[in-house]
């Protein structure tokens, strides 16, 4: 029953997921008076297919692991097919009410801008809704003000006190509890610099110690030995809370990119569909919370992802359309083209290395 709940919530969360960013860009063309002539669910054989009034043929397919808007006139290798972007005519407005059924080169710079980006801002949109269910499912809100400390509390012993506000671990500002939490599992040597507002002051505070402990498999983990305040509930305070709390996920997200790319962390610890099934699956098993805070963190990550400029995303066609805005020249289609084939059969490539990584490390 568990394994049948963990493939119904993996699918529905996928599913949203996808769908909302794709979504994101059928609004934005539709917006911009650019013909669609699929959206599609999925890839590979259709399961399902239906052509709306709007001339749109609406599709679910085989494969959940993306999608794609088919516009007129656009091609994923190079975006333009053929026929060169068109000026925008003076006093026209930008994003246009009316839906004139144009083809995607036709559109201004602005507009073709404007759909690409989309996508990744409804992903934004859906982890921040999602962020301010999960705040109301909980008790209360955990502040950054130190509430009482263990006994015999190292930190305590080191610098810290009660009624402490911490702004900052190792100069990286903490937007909420969880960023104190993120920061200390980075610090080395189970030691840390603080930042907190103190009587109304801001205090610096070096070498903050920890105190550690050994589980059964040998591993050391530092031991977190303060409690924080937490708030009562508000539409403002909820708010505020769901704000934070993406911008934690947010700069997380960031942070482990980076990572990745200095060496800190290797590929063999990326994970790929699998992997995040399984995570679904352990999340699943802890409550709906988990749940939901997952699929925040999953929309997030989704729309910060496609916003890197790497090829084939993306982030690399905004690169593109931006040095044509700066310009006034498109960058030649070939190149486009052949940058981003690169780049899609190269995602590819790691997407199966990681999918098979899955299946060792989880299977």
């Amino acid at each position: 029953m568990t394994t049948v709940l963990t493939i119904v919530v993996a699918v529905i969360v996928f599913g949203v997921v996808v769908l909302v960013h794709e979504w994101g860009h059928f609004r934005a063309a539709r917006r911009c008076g650019v013909h669609v002539n699929e959206f599609s669910i999925g890839f590979g054989p259709a399961i399902w297919q239906h052509e709306g009034k709007d001339g749109t043929l609406y599709s679910i397919r085989l494969l959940p692991l993306g999608g794609y808007n088919a516009m007129s006139g656009y091609s994923e290798e190079g975006d333009a097919e053929s026929q060169p972007p068109v000026k925008k005519p003076k006093g026209a407005p930008v994003l246009p009410d009316t839906i004139d059924g144009k083809t995607y080169p036709e559109a201004t710079t602005g507009q073709r801008f404007f759909i690409i980006a989309s996508g990744a801002l409804m992903n934004f949109v859906l982890g921040f809704v999602l962020l301010i269910i999960l705040v109301c499912t909980q008790d209360a809100i955990a502040t950054k003000i130190i509430y009482d400390f263990s006994d015999n509390a190292l930190s305590q012993q080191t610098g810290l006190q009660k009624e402490d506000e911490i702004i900052a671990v190792n100069g990286h500002y903490c937007f909420t509890a969880n960023d104190i939490i993120y920061e200390l599992q980075r610090t080395p040597d189970y030691r840390a610099d603080f930042t907190v507002l103190r009587d109304g002051k801001i205090t610096e505070l070096p070498d903050v110690q920890f105190a550690t402990s050994t589980d059964e498999n040998g591993q050391t983990k530092m031991i977190l030995d303060f409690t924080v305040y937490g708030y009562p509930k508000t539409p403002k305070t909820v708010l505020r809370a769901a704000f934070n709390n993406f911008m934690y996920y947010a700069r997380a997200i960031l942070r482990s990119f980076v990572d990745l790319a200095v060496g800190r962390v290797g590929l063999n610890e990326l994970s790929g569909p699998v992997g995040i099934v399984s995570a679904i699956g352990e999340a699943v098993s802890y409550g709906f919370a988990d749940v939901l805070s997952l699929a925040a963190l999953i929309t997030v990550n989704l729309g910060l992802f496609n916003l890197l400029p790497i090829p084939g995303l993306d982030g690399c066609k905004l690169l593109f359309l931006a040095i044509e805005g700066v310009s006034g020249h498109a960058v030649p289609e070939k190149l486009q083209a052949v940058v981003n084939g690169i780049g899609i059969l190269l995602l590819l490539l790691l997407m199966v290395f990681v999918t098979f990584q899955d299946f060792t490390r989880f299977v």
